[in-house]
């Protein structure tokens, strides 16, 4: 990882060598199967949005899985790239809520300071979450803990049953938690659409003097 903001935060909430162990770990995985993202991009939701920037957090499970999908940022692919299901309902969700997006390369909201985490940065080819409850989430939810710290109020948008569970580890009560079912098909009609994520999102920066999000840029 390099040495954003957030390195040595990082490094000092984990055990003495962890980020050994994450560097044994992606040589290990990368230099024997598919993995996704690109081994560049595993920590460029970290160097695109620094701690000091966070304004949102989007919470994902982990990455895409399938070919040239996944970016190392929650939920977005390239433009090049068909959106998969659960991006097009986040999409339809922005519009019914705020407006039509052209793009679904949602790296522009990374560098407006949403950080757009996965809890697992990598992942198999075609093996969703076989990364899951390994290396990964004393890592992520370092980097949860560290944005709660945080005095700046922070929006932290829970998405499905993984994502809220994280919500333990949000306490301090200056921050906004905005929570709902998944935005997969198998959830989105069960309180994923109508939730407006995007504009509570917006009311809660304008109310406590932050430039809101250019959702649709």
């Amino acid at each position: 990882m390099k040495h954003s903001d957030w390195h040595d935060k990082i490094k000092a909430n984990l055990e003495v060598g962890y980020f050994s162990k994450i560097n044994q770990f992606l040589e290990a995985v990368y230099t024997t199967g598919i993995i996704y993202p690109p081994r560049e991009a595993v920590f460029k939701a970290l160097e695109m949005t620094a701690l000091s920037d966070v304004k949102v957090v989007i919470l994902g499970q982990d990455p895409y899985h399938n070919p040239a999908q996944a970016q190392g940022l929650s939920f977005s692919v390239p433009d090049a790239i068909p959106a998969p299901p659960s991006l097009q309902n986040i999409l339809k969700e922005l519009f019914d809520d705020i407006g039509v997006r052209q793009s679904h390369d949602l790296t522009s909201w990374a560098r407006q300071g949403v950080l757009l985490l996965n809890a697992s940065l990598t992942v198999p080819q075609n093996q969703p979450n076989a990364h899951a409850n390994g290396i990964w989430e004393p890592f992520t939810d370092a980097i949860i803990r560290l944005v709660n710290q945080k005095e700046d109020p922070v929006v932290f948008i829970l998405w499905g049953g993984f994502a809220r569970k994280k919500k333990k580890l949000i306490t301090n009560p200056t921050h906004l938690i905005v929570e709902s079912a998944h935005p997969s098909p198998l959830s989105a009609y069960r309180g994923f659409f109508g939730s407006k994520p995007f504009s509570r999102s917006n009311e809660f920066l304008i109310k406590t003097n932050q430039t809101p999000i250019n959702w649709l840029e």
